[in-house]
Parts: structure tokens; sequence; C-alpha cells
């Protein structure tokens, strides 16, 4: 079975939305897209808002603690403030929920990152988005997530795709590490000065990425990990 190359696909809807355009001079389309944090979505807006009017949705309860959440909202919003754009792109913050997601994570708790409670995790986050989008009637929906080399872009997509059928809303289907986006990510983070966290979000996450510090800090072999 051929991997689908995602990237492809996202140019093929591009292709075609541009083509209406010029035809029909139409509106712009409306896309609702999920952000993780400032670094991921700067080359996603960068790059998405060429072809959409976008509205990023923050709706993250997996991050911890409470002052990591309030500190990424800020840095979102202050790069929506100064990316340049060719079309608007506004900010709506979704409720800080952590119950629903340490709820979600029971009996998961031991799993190693990138697993099946980050699986779980991603269809929590993406589920309330296709929500919010289909409330607001937008065009598409997508996340910001699979910029990042350490989440699994299959998995991403076809939990998207499954939403997208239950809600009514296309889903906007990509993977934005594609291209040097991941590199591009790291220029405009320093371009821009954004915080960069150095674990995934959430409280597994710090707990394993602060046992690879320790482990480093005593010369014990550890794998390196990147994160977003």
């Amino acid at each position: 079975m051929n991997k689908i190359n995602y990237q492809k696909e996202l140019d093929k809807v591009i292709e075609v939305l541009q083509r209406q355009q010029h035809e029909r001079e139409g509106k712009v389309p409306r896309l609702f897209l999920h952000a993780c944090c400032a670094p991921c979505s700067s080359y996603v807006l960068e790059y998405l808002s060429r072809y959409f009017e976008i509205t990023v949705f923050y709706y993250n309860p997996n991050i911890y603690p409470p002052e990591e959440f309030g500190k990424r909202v800020e840095e979102q919003k202050r790069l929506i403030a100064q990316l340049p754009a060719e079309h608007p792109i506004s900010f709506l913050d979704g409720p800080y929920e952590p119950e629903r997601f340490y709820e979600m994570a029971k009996g998961l708790e031991q799993v190693p990152e990138g697993g099946a409670r980050c699986f779980k995790c991603y269809r929590l986050r993406l589920t309330e988005t296709a929500e919010m989008a289909r409330a607001g009637k937008y065009d598409y929906f997508t996340t910001t997530l699979s910029i990042s080399p350490l989440k699994n872009a299959e998995k991403l997509n076809e939990i998207g795709g499954q939403l997208a059928k239950d809600y009514g809303v296309d889903y906007l289907y990509s993977d934005f590490k594609k291209r040097n986006g991941y590199k591009r990510s790291t220029e405009l983070s320093r371009e821009y000065g954004l915080y960069r966290q150095d674990y995934c979000g959430c409280v597994f996450s710090m707990r394993e990425r602060r046992a690879q510090q320790e482990a480093a800090a005593r010369q014990e072999p550890a794998e390196p990990k990147l994160f977003l």
C-alpha cells in the first residue's frame, strides 16, 4: 500500500481553490486552524494565509502547568499581531480544560510519547476543532501539529478525515513538515523571538524530557528528542 503524500493532497486543494477564485472572483475560503503553539503555527500561517482567511483556534487542554498554557496563548497572539499576511488572521482561544485531558489519558500514563495516548490527544483536540468549525460555518479545518517531526502526520490526517465526515466540514489534509516547513518554523521563531518550549506540552512529555536531561547530566546514554 502506497503511503499518501499529504503535501501533494494540499497542493491539489489549493490549485482548485485558486482556479475557482480566478474564474468566479469568489470570496476567500475560511480556514479554522487548530494551533498548538506559536512556533508551530509560524510557517503554517505564513504559508496558508496566502490562500485562506484564517481563524487560529488555541485549544490544548493537555498543556501543563497552567502558567505554560498562558504563556503559549500570549505568544500565539503576539505572533498573529506581528506576522504579515495576505488575508486576515484572527484568534480564538478555547477553554483550558485539563480535566478532559486527564480523563482521556487514564490507563495510558506510562505510554511513551508518540503512542496511543498522543493519538487520543490528537482526537480530543481535533474533535473540538471540528465542532467549532461546523458551528462557525468554516469551509475547512486543520491543525498545525503535523509540522513537528515527532507528530504522526498519517494519524492526524486519518483522524481529521474521519471527523470531516462526522461534522460535515472539509478537513485540509496536510503535512507541514514537508518542503522544509519545520526548518522554516525555526527560522521564523528566531526572527520573531518566539518562546520555544523544550517539551511537547503535557505533564507526561515534561517528565520524559526531564528524565532525558537528568540522564545527560549523569552522562548516561539517552536517545535525544526534539520537542516543539
